[in-house]
């Protein structure tokens, strides 16, 4: 399922939102497609086996890895999911609680994604670990919003109108089925994608929301 848009107005001008994504088209167009996208993920990727070996600079990349991404389809996709949800709950925490907000969620999905296998050299990069933790979010603050999505039906598609939570709960028991049938394949992530991270940042970004939206939105 694709999201095209949401029905949710905001309050504030999403700057951080929009901050974000430039930052990681920044990062691909200037400086990953310049050395690399092999070398790029080489020296700025996170791998799981020097947080837990203790390597220097392992913590640094938990954040270059945050801004970095595979290819074109990877940093269109994610930053249109930032768009979409992001700017909501900006709206709701304010610029810098939700930028702090996004980091933290971002450093607990590559936890999540380390604890699955610590001593893994598997490079992890890309945002979606914390945009997840935002769709967690997103979920708690705004279940009954309607999500424009273009649903795919074998040969065709269909624009559908959907409840946010059921796009959501769609969204994220396709990740845990994902991450269960990957396990099953020898442990590894054979598909390339890291659903621990995705799974490990919205479960933080539901539990994280409630100590950085703002008060007047609190319920």
């Amino acid at each position: 399922m694709i999201p095209l848009r949401d029905d949710q107005p905001t309050e504030r001008f999403p700057i951080v939102t929009l901050l974000l994504i430039a930052l990681n088209a920044l990062v691909f167009i200037g400086w990953q497609l310049r050395v690399g996208l092999e070398h790029s993920v080489n020296v700025g990727g996170f791998l799981p086996i020097e947080l837990t070996s203790h390597t220097p600079g392992g913590w640094t990349h938990i954040y270059t890895s945050m801004f970095m991404h595979g290819g074109w389809m990877h940093l269109i996709g994610n930053m249109w999911f930032l768009w979409i949800f992001g700017n909501n709950i900006e709206d709701n925490c304010g610029s810098i609680r939700f930028l702090i907000f996004y980091l933290l969620c971002g450093v607990a999905a590559t936890l999540a994604f380390t604890a699955l296998d610590p001593r893994s050299s598997i490079p992890l990069v890309g945002a979606s670990g914390a945009i997840s933790g935002v769709l967690g979010a997103y979920l708690l603050h705004h279940p009954q919003a309607r999500v424009l999505t273009l649903v795919p039906l074998g040969f065709f598609t269909r624009l559908m109108e959907i409840p946010a939570w059921v796009f959501l709960l769609v969204w994220i028991g396709f990740q845990v089925l994902s991450q269960v049938l990957a396990a099953s394949a020898h442990g590894v992530e054979s598909s390339g994608v890291a659903y621990a991270a995705h799974i490990g940042g919205f479960i933080a970004g539901m539990g994280l929301i409630v100590f950085f939206e703002r008060t007047s939105r609190r319920r």
